[in-house]
């Protein structure tokens, strides 16, 4: 067995109303200048616990405009922000996008690196500012990975950094703060957790030691989206939902996820369609993919089937994909591969029932878009490369073209 590194942050917390464990915390740190950066709707939802800290004599100030899929001159106009303000710490309470800049900016305040210069793994030089991490949607799982992403100008491309020095010091699940989020986005970000625990279970990195947080993953979010996207106010679909999502974002660091992902960044990169609407879109015609799947209960890969790629070139991850279906909830067939088409099945399924369309036109993406997306998926071959099937530009092409 290969050796494998798990990295998570010093301390999580998980609970309804563990903001306020936040807030006791973050007072016996003996850190005074606290930047705060969040989005417009979480404000009313975490204000009577920030202005505690003003309460106590601590200075917080308020970033709160950040974008859904942030650019590296976003980020650079906060990271100014947090130094004109003389920030000791940072905090990210919002969704991925918010996490991602809150890593990014307590990395950056005290370097002279410049961000465009760590695309990629391992380039951060040192640990920067403390931080912290409350998630409010469930979730891309930013929280505890070493992970965090920003739209690169230069080639409309999503790009990603990861780096040990992305770990936040503290993470604080509190499912109270995703339970005004709308059904759509409950159901993107439900998808997006749901996306990064098939993937790390099912890539050639896979390792028992985070097996056991994506399978519990999946048996959580599969069981649960639904009812909270129906019923934002169901507690218990609420809290599984932050727990699978947590669970996903621990399968981060050590395996990553697949190729699900970097046929979505496109997507985000030049139709800046939401992270977690372009994952779920992909997801089941990937998975499709990886299995070599005949069935035609969707439109084929491009009419191409198992049958037609060669021995050498079959998927080698049919049990797993069995196990991801049996995850679900699904009845096992007689063969993995019977199993494995069920499990894609469940996924089309529930994909459609909240509310995920199914072809890209409906994002607004037209055909002629695919060339280019196929171009632009095979620059992020650090994820492709951890697909239990190769991936070609063809096989993009291929995958995109399902979707219409």
């Amino acid at each position: 067995m290969k050796p494998i590194t798990l990295l998570q942050p010093q301390k999580i917390v998980f609970g309804t109303g563990c903001i306020e464990t936040f807030v006791e915390d973050y007072k016996k740190l003996g850190l005074r200048h606290l930047f705060v950066i969040t989005a417009p709707p979480i404000m009313p939802l975490i204000e009577e616990s920030m202005n505690q800290l003003s309460k106590a004599g601590l200075g917080w100030t308020v970033y709160s405009s950040i974008k859904a899929e942030p650019t590296v001159a976003d980020f650079k106009e906060v990271l100014g922000l947090a130094r004109s303000f003389g920030a000791d710490s940072v905090v990210g309470i919002g969704g991925g996008s918010v996490l991602d800049v809150a890593k990014l900016v307590a990395a950056f305040y005290g370097s002279s690196q410049q961000v465009e210069d760590c695309f990629g793994t391992g380039f951060i030089k040192k640990k920067g500012l403390w931080f912290a991490c409350l998630p409010t949607t469930a979730g891309t799982g930013s929280e505890v990975s070493p992970n965090a992403i920003l739209l690169d100008e230069r080639d409309h491309l999503k790009k990603g950094i990861v780096s040990p020095f992305l770990i936040a010091d503290a993470a604080y699940v509190d499912p109270k703060l995703t339970w005004t989020v709308p059904a759509k986005v409950t159901a993107d970000t439900g998808m997006d957790a749901l996306t990064h625990c098939i993937e790390a279970y099912t890539n050639k990195f896979a390792h028992p030691s985070v097996d056991i947080y994506a399978l519990q993953g999946i048996r959580l979010i599969a069981a649960h989206l639904e009812r909270a996207v129906r019923d934002g106010r169901d507690v218990e679909a609420r809290e599984a939902l932050a727990f699978g999502s947590l669970y996903g974002g621990l399968c981060l660091g050590p395996v990553n996820t697949a190729a699900v992902h970097a046929l979505s960044y496109p997507l985000g990169g030049e139709f800046h369609i939401p992270h977690g609407l372009s994952n779920a879109i992909l997801l089941p015609s990937v998975m499709k993919f990886n299995i070599g799947s005949s069935e035609c209960h969707h439109a084929g890969i491009n009419g191409r089937v198992a049958s037609d790629v060669g021995k050498d070139n079959m998927p080698a991850a049919v049990q797993r994909y069995a196990d991801v279906a049996i995850a679900c909830g699904i009845t096992a067939g007689h063969t993995d591969e019977e199993t494995a088409q069920r499990g894609v099945d469940f996924i089309y399924r529930l994909a459609e029932a909240v509310g995920i369309p199914d072809k890209l036109t409906a994002l607004g993406i037209p055909q002629t878009a695919v060339d280019g997306m196929a171009k632009a998926a095979m620059q992020v071959q650090r994820l492709l490369k951890n697909n239990p099937r190769e991936v070609t530009e063809q096989d993009a092409r291929d995958i995109y073209n399902s979707l219409y």
